[in-house]
């Protein structure tokens, strides 16, 4: 496990969460029933570890607009905090430099985790990439393999958003 402070987070205990999660390449969208989905919309900032993103609800709605902050603790841990944002503070870190990556969302109910499944597009397309987020560590270890995900790639750092915006679709893959 890393150390808090040195990935920039000075109070992680007052002002960040820990996020769990493991990640699964997916061949495709599962047939399973969607609860949600929203097309996303990331900006991982230049020379930081800061994503700015839009996530509209593909029914209709109002975007929430977030700039969050990320750092790994682990392959399957990482802090994470994030400031909710209005329209007018979007448009003020929308022109930062940076890599912008698009996606839709699909959610699926899946007890106790929440499980996703990304559509990525542009460079992307052709990826799916699966996560659970869980609320903690017994969870998560209990969670069993989704019987549509092709492999686990919790593990591989290539699987991360940053990453994967970064380098692109690891060989072989998508």
């Amino acid at each position: 496990m890393t150390d808090s402070a040195a990935l920039g987070f000075l109070k992680p205990e007052k002002y960040a969460a820990v996020e769990r999660e493991r990640r699964w390449l997916c061949a495709g969208l599962p047939d399973l029933p969607v609860v949600r989905a929203e097309a996303i919309e990331d900006l991982y900032v230049d020379g930081s570890q800061l994503r700015l993103r839009r996530a509209t609800p593909v029914r209709g709605g109002e975007p929430i607009l977030r700039l969050s902050k990320k750092a790994d603790l682990a392959p399957d841990r990482r802090l994470i905090t994030t400031l909710y944002l209005s329209p007018a503070e979007y448009a003020l870190f929308e022109g930062l430099p940076g890599r912008p990556m698009r996606k839709t969302r699909h959610y699926y109910a899946a007890g106790e985790a929440t499980l996703s499944v990304d559509r990525f597009e542009g460079p992307l397309a052709g990826l799916f990439l699966a996560e659970a987020e869980f609320a903690d560590d017994a969870a998560m270890a209990a969670f069993p393999h989704p019987a549509f995900a092709v492999r686990e790639v919790t593990d591989d750092p290539r699987y991360t958003g940053g990453e994967l915006i970064r380098a692109g679709i690891p060989d072989g893959e998508g």
